[in-house]
């Protein structure tokens, strides 16, 4: 068993297994305004019944299609969605994986790193991760490195952030042609705990008002359903294929987001996991919950230089130091321009991301700039920087 399987996972399977004895209901009040003692509001969990994470994946092994939510930032949900492509693949199930956190345009470049034609640093360069996604990538790196060394299909679900960045300024009439082409002919509005739910998470935003609020209804909507019809159009050309689609929790609770919009699409047999820690048992939000220890991602070894990640022209420019900087103490500058790291040429802010993947506090780095100067010759400078 892989060291993702051997976690301490306890599931709460809600719906499929995991009974749930006593309904949550609202109390009825007896003529004087009191609730009655013999009504509840509690949901009561039989932990007798919980189960473990190689019970789950048999239930899964039936399952056509299999959503796995997470917050983006938490490495145990990134080894949850790890631990169940594992079990399913020792299985034999024939997988692809769908995320999220690729752009559809950019799916020819997760084709050529499974098949091993391209390095991880030129598919991170190739689908601008650091640009268009920004999380840390090592969050994400155990799922692909799985599914290059399987040959597990990678499928990019999402839209390219120019259209839905349009149409949140402008709404859909703002398309062009050629860019209304490019997203589902069908979207589904009708869904009005939908509507709800999204309108819930716009009024946490500062200075929201209702204007805003369609258009960023529409994102919303046109996030979930390009996500689901990419999806649904893979499972059609590969329909002996099983599906894990990784996303984040807000497009799976409760089916609302991809899922119902995906099996509009492509009926099938399907199941939904969620993280349970910072939800109740609620048997409509998934079928499944997953409740894991946290995991911290191993700390990075950081430069310390605050980077201008839009400016022009040679390297990518320093504009200030952490508080803690190897990089200041070697005597690096602001306004200094790093042209390379580790031997690996800069031309991008990504460039520096990449130099710096897989480095741990403590190593030393060779770092070339350009210093520039109003009244003698530009300077190349290369430093030894200890990461902190």
């Amino acid at each position: 068993m892989s060291h993702s399987l051997r976690r301490v996972f306890f599931i709460a399977a809600l719906l499929l297994s995991l009974p749930i004895l006593a309904e949550a209901v609202r109390p009825k009040e007896q003529s004087g305004g009191e609730p009655e003692a013999s009504d509840t509001f509690t949901a009561v969990v039989d932990l007798k019944a919980l189960s473990t994470m190689d019970q789950l994946i048999e239930k899964l092994a039936s399952k056509q299609v299999i959503f796995i939510g997470e917050s983006h930032d938490r490495y145990e949900d990134h080894l949850d969605q790890l631990a169940v492509i594992e079990g399913l693949h020792k299985k034999g199930r024939d997988l692809a994986i769908g995320m999220e956190m690729f752009q559809q345009p950019f799916q020819s470049y997760l084709d050529a790193y499974v098949k091993g034609e391209i390095s991880e640093k030129e598919l991170l360069r190739k689908t601008e991760w650091f640009d268009r996604w920004r999380f840390d990538y090592r969050l994400y790196r155990p799922i692909l490195r799985f599914a290059r060394g399987h040959r597990i299909p990678l499928v990019a679900l999402n839209l390219e952030r120019e259209i839905t960045g349009k149409v949140g300024k402008g709404g859909l009439g703002s398309l062009s042609p050629q860019e209304r082409a490019r997203i589902p002919s069908d979207i589904d509005r009708d869904d009005q705990d939908y509507r709800e739910r999204i309108k819930t998470v716009f009024e946490q935003h500062p200075g929201a008002d209702k204007k805003d609020f369609e258009r960023f209804l529409e994102v919303q909507l046109l996030w979930d359903e390009g996500m689901a019809e990419r999806a649904a159009a893979y499972l059609r050309e590969h329909p002996e294929k099983t599906l894990i689609v990784l996303a984040g929790t807000g497009h799976l609770e409760y089916g609302q987001g991809i899922p119902r919009r995906l099996l509009r699409r492509v009926p099938a047999e399907s199941a939904i996991l969620l993280d349970g820690k910072q939800r109740g048992p609620d048997p409509e939000i998934a079928d499944f919950m997953l409740y894991s220890q946290p995991v911290p991602l191993p700390a990075s070894g950081q430069l310390g230089v605050l980077l201008d990640a839009d400016c022009k022209g040679e390297g990518v420019a320093i504009k200030g130091f952490a508080e803690s900087s190897g990089a200041e103490d070697t005597g690096m500058k602001e306004g200094d321009r790093i042209l390379a790291v580790g031997g690996d040429p800069v031309a991008f802010y990504s460039d520096i991301r990449i130099a710096l993947l897989g480095r741990r506090p403590g190593e030393k780095l060779s770092i070339e700039v350009l210093r520039k100067h109003l009244l003698r010759k530009d300077e190349r400078l290369t430093f030894e920087v200890q990461l902190h």
